[in-house]
């Protein structure tokens, strides 16, 4: 558990960011948003065989974030095994979907992000509490203030779900060089494990790229050597000592 908080808080520190943050998902990519919404297990079926390059002998449970990962056979029938993940487990597999891409790419949760995917908890919760003290107290008006709370945590569930996985699509496009002329390497296996390994290097990302910036920007400086190539000598070149013609 300890690493995987450390993991957690290294993922925050990351260089890059998300192409498009969450607000801008539905714009950046309404069709694939609306998929999402009402096909969320399809969508995360789609997602994650994707983010393991359509090979699906890297797939483990969960991405192997979850302690049953690598224990459901999945080298036996990793197809059958990512359907049973996306419907009975939806929001983990939404998640490790997320950690995978975020770590292979070393993409940072934004401050924005972050707040509303906090909200979303935070409104599970209270829906959570107030059903049970509804139930309870046993008053009317409670159990209905909690189901009018647990429709509106499940539809404020279901919208940041669609909007973070319209965003793992946006990255992939990108991945896939749909913004850009060179599709990026497919990653050795090795570096599809997560938490068993260090920070991962960076990957061909651009540091730091603003959202919306096009794919294949020019590369932020880099220092030459010095003398740069070709440069003339400031001072002319030291004479052989002692001199041709001094008296000996």
């Amino acid at each position: 558990m300890d690493k995987q908080v450390e993991k957690m808080q290294v993922r925050q520190n990351y260089p890059n960011l998300w192409r498009s943050d969450l607000l801008g998902t539905i714009q950046a990519d309404t069709p694939y948003c609306f998929f999402a919404l009402f096909c969320g297990p399809c969508a995360s079926y789609l997602l994650r065989k994707r983010a393991l390059y359509n090979d699906m002998s890297r797939y483990t449970c969960c991405a192997g974030y979850m302690p049953c990962s690598g224990r459901c056979g999945e080298s036996k029938c990793p197809e059958l095994c990512l359907c049973t993940e996306v419907f009975c487990c939806f929001g983990n597999s939404v998640a490790s979907t997320r950690f995978l891409l975020q770590d292979e790419f070393n993409i940072q949760t934004t401050k924005c992000d972050n707040c509303i995917i906090g909200f979303m908890f935070c409104l599970q919760q209270l829906a959570c509490i107030f059903s049970i003290v509804a139930c309870l107290v046993g008053s009317d008006e409670l159990q209905e203030a909690s189901q009018l709370l647990n429709c509106l945590s499940d539809m404020v569930y279901c919208s940041v779900c669609a909007c973070m996985q319209t965003q793992h699509k946006i990255e992939m496009d990108k991945r896939d060089g749909k913004f850009g002329p060179q599709p990026m390497a497919i990653p050795a296996v090795q570096h599809m494990s997560r938490f068993d390994q260090a920070t991962p290097p960076p990957v061909g990302y651009p540091s730091q790229p603003s959202y919306g910036q096009p794919y294949g920007h020019p590369p932020p400086y880099q220092a030459q050597g010095y003398p740069p190539a070709g440069y003339p000598p400031a001072y002319p070149p030291a004479p052989a000592y002692p001199p041709p013609n001094y008296p000996r």
